[in-house]
């Protein structure tokens, strides 16, 4: 993420090659999360000789007792794994780590609907309890997240990775733990690809996945 997390690591120059669609993946999900799929991402306006950001699927853990799918961005000095799981009701996101910081979310944020609920209009909208906790485990702040969502509107974008037909969403949050996340901000989601632009403004330029027949380039 590009938001208090991300900008809280200090960028540096990295050789990490931008991740090009070669590797045929069968079976990739709606909400792809199999392990072994990679995005790669720029912010918005950024040459496409920048440095970028590296997003992995990591594969199944546990988030306390809770299993989940880890996926984890890398880059720039970033170091940062979400824990979501994945099921016909939608995405839910359990928590999030970077080094020396964890963010548990009870009950579980919903990041995005069920399959067949997306339609321009949508919108959903949820609380979580929000726990801050160092490596020790200890909790260091607490508080109340409020989250809601609205489809906005369907369409073609052109990106660094080619062309897409996007889901356009509106993302609101706020939170008294200090500003975890940008108030507002806009996503484009694409079914089988995933975030072609995710909420804080981080342009997908490459993936290590081919296309699945009849779905996007």
């Amino acid at each position: 993420m590009v938001s208090t997390w991300l900008g809280s690591c200090a960028p540096r120059p990295t050789t990490a090659p931008t991740v090009q669609s070669s590797t045929a993946v069968t079976g990739v999900s709606f909400y792809p999360h199999e392990v072994g799929l990679s995005w790669s991402y720029l912010p918005e306006g950024e040459p496409n000789s920048a440095a970028p950001y590296t997003v992995q699927a990591r594969g199944a853990t546990l988030y306390g007792a809770q299993p989940v799918q880890a996926t984890q961005l890398t880059g720039r000095g970033a170091d940062q794994t979400w824990f979501r799981s994945y099921s016909a009701a939608g995405v839910l996101l359990h928590g999030l780590r970077k080094p020396g910081v964890n963010v548990r979310l009870e009950p579980a944020w919903l990041e995005y609907p069920a399959e067949g609920a997306w339609k321009v209009g949508l919108t959903w909208q949820g609380q979580s309890q929000v726990t801050l906790s160092g490596d020790d485990g200890k909790a260091q702040a607490q508080g109340t997240l409020t989250y809601s969502y609205a489809v906005q509107e369907r369409r073609r974008v052109q990106t660094p990775a080619g062309a897409f037909d996007v889901w356009v969403v509106t993302r609101q949050i706020t939170d008294t733990v200090g500003g975890l996340f940008p108030a507002t901000q806009q996503l484009w989601f694409t079914p089988f690809v995933g975030e072609v632009r995710s909420p804080e403004g981080l342009l997908l330029i490459g993936r290590n996945f081919s296309p699945r027949p009849g779905s996007q380039p």
